[in-house]
C-alpha cells in the first residue's frame, strides 16, 4: 500500500464505492477508506432495496445506468435480486440480499485494483493554500497520512469538507432534519397471509395500537416487504427524530432508541397483524440509517423548485425522478413529486465544494437544500453521483489539474461512454 495516490475516496457507501471503482477502472491509483468492516454503507448496513433507478408512476422510466445498473444486473443474474414494481411512493425498487452485495462490492473493487482500508476513520486533512492535498486517517495501526491529487468526500456527513473549511448547512441547526431509522428483519413470517392485509389496514392497526397506550409506536405508517428468502421480511417502521448525526452522544442515544423501537414494532406485528404470529427478529441494521446531516455549499445548490419543476442543466451528470420523501418528526411522511412524472438533472457543480480545489463530494452530503436532498439521497442517484465523482477525479488526476478545471463536458463524455443514462446537452434546458 502506497503513501500517495491519484485519488482517495473516503466512505464506501453506494456513492463512495461507485466512485472508487470507477476511478480505478479509469487507471487512477485509488484508495478507498471506510469506518465499517465492510463496503456498501447504507446499501449493506441498513437497506436491502435500491430506489430511484426508475421514476415513480404508472409508466416508469429507468434513469440510472452505468455502474449502478451493472450492480443490479450482477445481483439479478445470481438470483438474489428482484424488482418490486410500485406506482406509489418512490416507485419500483430493486430488492437484493445485503450479504451478497457486500461480496459484490468487494469483488468489483478488487477487480478494478482499488486499495481498500476498512475499520479506518478519516481524522483530518492537509491543505496547501486552498487545495486539499492529503487525508489523515486512524485505525488499529495508528495514525497515517495519505497524499492524493484528488480526494472524494463520500462520507455521508461531509466530514472532509467540514475539516477543509467548506461552508455547509447543519441540518439540526436549521430545525429541519430528517429522522433516523433502524430497520429489522423478521423470520417465520407467513408472507402470503401478511400480504393479504392492505397497507391502509396495517396503518389502521398501527394507529389503534398506538392509541391503546399498550405500544410505543412513533411512526404509524410504516411498511414491510419480502426479501429474496422464504419467510423473511424487512420492516421499515422505526423513527428517531431531531437527531444531529454528527454529535456522537445524540447518535449513540439514537442507536439505543432504534433497537428499543424494533422490539415494540415486532411485538405489535406479532400481536396484531395476521401472518406475523410466529415472527422473530433475526437482524437489526448494524448501523442506524441516517438520512440527513451536513449538506455542503457547492458551486450550485439544487433547490426544491429544481426538483418539482423538473429542471435540466447543461452540466448535469445524473438524472433523478424520485419524489421529495421527507421523513420529518411527525408520524407520517411528506411526499412531493416531480411534475408530470418527469426527471430533473444533478449538475456537476453540486459536486464541487465552494472554496476548495482538488475536492469532490458525492452522495447525500452533496450541495442541495433540505427538500431537494430528500429526493436525491436515494441510492441509485448516489451511485450515479459517485460514478461522476470518480470519473472527474480520475480525469483530473491524469491531466494534472483539478475537478473544477476539468469541466463537465469531459466528465459527461466519459460517463456516456461508460453507460450512464444522460441526454445530449442540447436536449437539456440550462437551469442556472
Amino acid at each position: 500500500m502506497s503513501d500517495s495516490y491519484d485519488v482517495i475516496v473516503v466512505g464506501s457507501g453506494a456513492a463512495g464505492s461507485s466512485a472508487a471503482i470507477t476511478s480505478a477502472r479509469l487507471g487512477a491509483r485509488t484508495l478507498l477508506v471506510d469506518r465499517l468492516g465492510f463496503m456498501g454503507g447504507t446499501s449493506t448496513a441498513v437497506l436491502d432495496t435500491f430506489y430511484a433507478f426508475y421514476t415513480p408512476g404508472s409508466e416508469s422510466r429507468r434513469v440510472v445506468g452505468g455502474i449502478g445498473w451493472e450492480v443490479v444486473e450482477r445481483l439479478t443474474a445470481d438470483g438474489i435480486a428482484f424488482e418490486r414494481p410500485n406506482t406509489y411512493g418512490a416507485g419500483t425498487g430493486v430488492t437484493y440480499d445485503q450479504e451478497a452485495l457486500k461480496l459484490l462490492w468487494e469483488r468489483l473493487a478488487e477487480d478494478a485494483g482499488v486499495d481498500l482500508l476498512l475499520h479506518t476513520w478519516a481524522t483530518g486533512v492537509e491543505m496547501v493554500e486552498k487545495r486539499i492535498r492529503a487525508v489523515r486517517i486512524w485505525n488499529k495501526g495508528g495514525e497515517h497520512t495519505f497524499a492524493a491529487d484528488v480526494i472524494v468526500d463520500a462520507s455521508g456527513d461531509a466530514d472532509l469538507c467540514a475539516m477543509a473549511g467548506v461552508a455547509y448547512d447543519n441540518a439540526q441547526a436549521t430545525g429541519r432534519v430528517q429522522s433516523l431509522s433502524t430497520l429489522f428483519k423478521l423470520a417465520n413470517v407467513d408472507v402470503a397471509r401478511a400480504a393479504s392485509v392492505p397497507k391502509s389496514q396495517l396503518w389502521d392497526l398501527m394507529r389503534e395500537a398506538a392509541a391503546s397506550g399498550e405500544y410505543r409506536l412513533p411512526r404509524i405508517e410504516g411498511s414491510w416487504h419480502r426479501t429474496p428468502f422464504a419467510g423473511i421480511v424487512l420492516a421499515h417502521m422505526t423513527r428517531i427524530p431531531n437527531v444531529d448525526a454528527t454529535d456522537p452522544r445524540q447518535l449513540t442515544r439514537a442507536e439505543v432508541d432504534g433497537r428499543r423501537q424494533v422490539r415494540e414494532y415486532a411485538r405489535f406485528l406479532r400481536d396484531r397483524v395476521p401472518g406475523f404470529e410466529d415472527a422473530v427478529v433475526v437482524a437489526t441494521s448494524p448501523a442506524i440509517g441516517v438520512r440527513e446531516s451536513r449538506r455542503v455549499h457547492g458551486d450550485y445548490r439544487l433547490t426544491r423548485e429544481d426538483v418539482l419543476e423538473g429542471r435540466r442543466f447543461e452540466d448535469e451528470i445524473a438524472l433523478c425522478g424520485a419524489p421529495i420523501e421527507d421523513h420529518h418528526a411527525g408520524g407520517d411522511t411528506e411526499w412531493r413529486y416531480v411534475a408530470e412524472s418527469g426527471v430533473y438533472g444533478i449538475p456537476y457543480r453540486t459536486l464541487l465544494p465552494l472554496g476548495v480545489e482538488g475536492l469532490l463530494v458525492a452522495g447525500r452530503c452533496f450541495s442541495a437544500t433540505h427538500d431537494t436532498h430528500a429526493s436525491a439521497r436515494s441510492m441509485a442517484t448516489c451511485m450515479a453521483m459517485g460514478q461522476a465523482a470518480g470519473t472527474a477525479a480520475a480525469l483530473s488526476a491524469a491531466a494534472a489539474t483539478t475537478p473544477r478545471a476539468i469541466g463537465a463536458d469531459a466528465v459527461r463524455g466519459r460517463l456516456l461512454s461508460d453507460g450512464a443514462l444522460l441526454e445530449p446537452v442540447e436536449a437539456a434546458v440550462a437551469g442556472a
